[in-house]
């Protein structure tokens, strides 16, 4: 009660020396009027802020609108040209198996003669070793099996077997193969779960490997470059062979992961690899499967650079080329141990989608098909084959 009246008699006294003294009064109301003047001031800045503010937001509207527009139209133009690509390629796939390129050069008959003698010499050589005569015509269907999220891996079943097992080798490197009692399996949500785990004696490398005839042969890459062949039934190593190239180098730039890649057919087993000396091009072995050592050598014309991945059939070398910037992989070389077929009389075969690059495949003798690893998709090729024309 004592401070309410202290404070009474405090404003009093101001109100009272307020009155005696006008000069104070006046000083108040310009501060006063001038604190208005700022007030009005600063809301016509606010005003005059807030207008610009709203037309620059809708010219930023206005142009954002115009670039969805102008990417929608872009993207329209890319999916025609996309289209159109596409049936360029078909046509060209249809006009060169339709018009086959004629020769013009003309050859003395003797040089002629000596060239077909030559040829058939190979022939008859190669004959006793090649005695499948197909190749492919193009591929004719695909089917995504599944989806894992490695992007490099491999698939494949025994490539010479009618067994319905599926091994699978997620990653690049590790010790444990994965087998599936049947595809359906490996289709379930449940991922790797439903799989048979594989403990190897030693570590895989790469994606070269494959299952022929009941046994499983792989690369190892410790203390160097080996063949073993693994017995899926026993398992236990029957057998194990050093790589007697030298000086290896990756064989797909496009996959560094390879430095061997092992393929099968009908003819037996084969070795894709790479070495410093051949000028970066792709080297063709064939292994004994019992003893693992090397028949035969051969040196391809098929370059390293831009190739993707490999595989055989027939004793017919086709490798797969991409590009930097990921396009539709090719079959762009093809090499023939028997000199029946060349890369100029091979159609040239696109593969049906784009994904990113395919990391392995392998051939089935028995179904046809090649079993791929594209970016993480497991995918079935169908192919639809012809006889190889004789030369």
């Amino acid at each position: 009660m004592g401070t309410l009246i202290q404070y009474l008699t405090v404003v009093s006294a101001i109100v009272l020396a307020v009155q005696s003294q006008p000069s104070f009064m006046e000083y108040i109301e310009r501060r006063l009027s001038a604190f208005e003047d700022r007030i009005t001031l600063w809301y016509d800045q606010t005003q005059r802020y807030s207008s610009e503010y709203r037309e620059f937001k809708n010219q930023i509207l206005a142009l954002v609108d115009g670039l969805d527009k102008e990417r929608e139209e872009q993207r329209n133009n890319l999916d025609i040209a996309t289209s159109r690509i596409d049936r360029i390629e078909r046509e060209l796939d249809y006009l060169e198996t339709r018009n086959p390129a004629p020769t013009c050069v003309e050859v003395d008959d003797k040089i002629l003669e000596q060239t077909v003698e030559k040829a058939q010499e190979k022939k008859q050589k190669y004959n006793k070793v090649i005695e499948c005569r197909e190749m492919i015509a193009n591929i004719k269907a695909m089917k995504i099996v599944k989806k894992l999220e490695t992007t490099s891996g491999l698939w494949t079943k025994d490539l010479l077997s009618d067994s319905e097992k599926v091994y699978v080798f997620d990653g690049v490197g590790n010790d444990t193969v994965y087998e599936f009692a049947r595809l359906r399996d490996l289709t379930d949500f449940s991922g790797l779960m439903k799989a048979k785990k594989i403990k190897l004696p030693y570590p895989w490398a790469g994606t070269g490997h494959l299952v022929y005839k009941g046994f499983l042969y792989y690369i190892r890459n410790e203390p160097q470059f080996q063949v073993i062949k693994f017995d899926l039934r026993n398992k236990t190593v029957t057998d194990s062979a050093m790589f007697p190239a030298e000086q290896q180098i990756p064989i797909y730039s496009l996959s560094p992961f390879n430095y061997i890649d092992l393929a099968a057919d009908v003819d037996g087993l084969w070795a894709i690899y790479a070495t410093k000396e051949n000028e970066n091009r792709i080297c063709l072995a064939r292994l004994d499967p019992k003893s693992l050592d090397i028949e035969q050598m051969w040196d391809t014309p098929c370059p390293i650079e831009n190739a993707e991945n490999a595989f055989v059939i027939c004793g017919t070398l086709y490798v797969v080329y991409n590009t930097r910037l990921r396009s539709r992989s090719r079959i762009q070389c093809v090499y023939d141990v028997s000199d029946m077929v060349t890369t100029e009389d091979a159609p040239l075969v696109y593969f049906p989608k784009r994904y990113g690059t395919h990391s392995s495949i392998k051939y089935n003798p028995v179904e046809k098909n090649l079993y791929a690893w594209d970016d993480g998709y497991q995918i079935i090729y169908r192919l639809a084959m012809k006889q190889k024309s004789e030369l």
